[in-house]
């Protein structure tokens, strides 16, 4: 039976998802408060090492030499909280993941944001206690970071595929959203039978909560690649702050390929950014273990990310439409031929 902190954290987060929605939806047509060009850039990120161009970028300074130092940065749970930021004017770009970049893509009819760039394929796991089938997890209870966010999109996909119901029946797979600290907390206890999480969680749920792998996303896609982490941008940026964007693509473009290069040093700065956030870096294990199932890019993978959206229609968590448009490839494009 959960406990009554996991129902706190549950109606919380409920709670939150709901508001999030309302004020974004409100946020479409109302007046806005965006930034203007001569502003710093907003930048919206996560303590996640799949946003680990934004970890480094921010900490080591990257961004902010590229935009002269007006750079103003949050940080961010999950997707949801962070398009709601973004529809309502509160950022001019953000990390985020290709689940929530559809769905606000497609609850805004396309008039709203922009993918301009990839940053991060894989590195998302479902991690288990004792489950050995998709059957086992039937009557349990399994965590994704929030409602509509895009392990949670892909919990549900995978979950559906099996035959499993979602809901709090006898039989049921409760599906709760919560934040990636709580996630862990309530793993140790064993107070959650599974979780899918973005890395370096599905690291740290085995090691630190006693966790297997039960699925390594990548082996649902063709070619083990799909987005985990785009960079997005609000339109009125991309039309009215080109230079900022661009200047931010360039330094974004900078840091993968410096992974690329010299990829020790390159996770070493991740970690230490990560430390900073978090409390403490990452075991060099966990870390290793962590990438090893993360690729870092500018692709943005476009094909892989409508089918991401697709699945979210199949949800109901976005409503039919089509998402051809909703990567702009014109300024990696331009920044690559110059």
């Amino acid at each position: 039976m959960a406990s009554t902190r996991v129902r706190r954290l549950v109606l919380a987060a409920g709670l939150a998802i709901g508001v999030a929605v309302a004020v974004a939806t409100f946020a479409v047509g109302a007046c806005r408060r965006g930034g203007a060009p001569g502003d710093p850039l907003r930048l919206g990120y996560f303590p996640n090492i799949t946003h680990a161009q934004a970890l480094v970028g921010v900490d080591d300074g990257t961004f902010a030499r590229a935009l002269g130092g007006k750079l103003v940065t949050r940080v961010f749970n999950a997707g949801p909280a962070a398009m709601e930021a973004l529809l309502a004017g509160d950022l001019d770009a953000t990390y985020v993941g290709p689940g929530p970049a559809a769905i606000a893509y497609l609850r805004t009819h396309g008039q709203e944001l922009r993918v301009v760039a990839g940053a991060a394929s894989g590195g998302a796991v479902l991690v288990v206690r004792d489950a050995r089938t998709p059957a086992d997890l039937a009557g349990r209870r399994v965590a994704t970071p929030q409602l509509g966010n895009t392990q949670d999109v892909a919990l549900r996909t995978w979950l559906r595929a099996h035959g499993l119901a979602i809901g709090d029946r006898a039989g049921q797979v409760n599906v709760t959203p919560l934040s990636n600290p709580d996630i862990l907390s309530l793993f140790a206890r064993g107070e959650l039978a599974g979780a899918w999480v973005p890395e370096p969680w599905g690291a740290r749920l085995v090691a630190e909560g006693g966790g297997r792998i039960l699925v390594d996303e990548r082996t649902l896609w063709p070619g083990g690649r799909f987005p985990t982490t785009v960079l997005a941008v609000s339109r009125r940026a991309l039309a009215e702050r080109r230079p900022e964007i661009d200047a931010l693509l360039r330094a974004h473009v900078e840091l993968t390929a410096r992974y690329t290069a010299r990829r020790d040093a390159f996770l070493a700065a991740v970690n230490a950014a990560y430390g900073k956030l978090g409390g403490k870096p990452l075991p060099p294990a966990v870390l290793a273990d962590a990438f090893s199932r993360l690729e870092l890019l500018s692709d943005p993978l476009a094909a892989q990310l409508a089918d991401q959206a697709r699945h979210a229609q199949a949800l109901g968590f976005a409503p039919p439409g089509e998402v051809s448009g909703m990567v702009d490839p014109r300024p990696l494009q331009e920044l690559a031929r110059r």
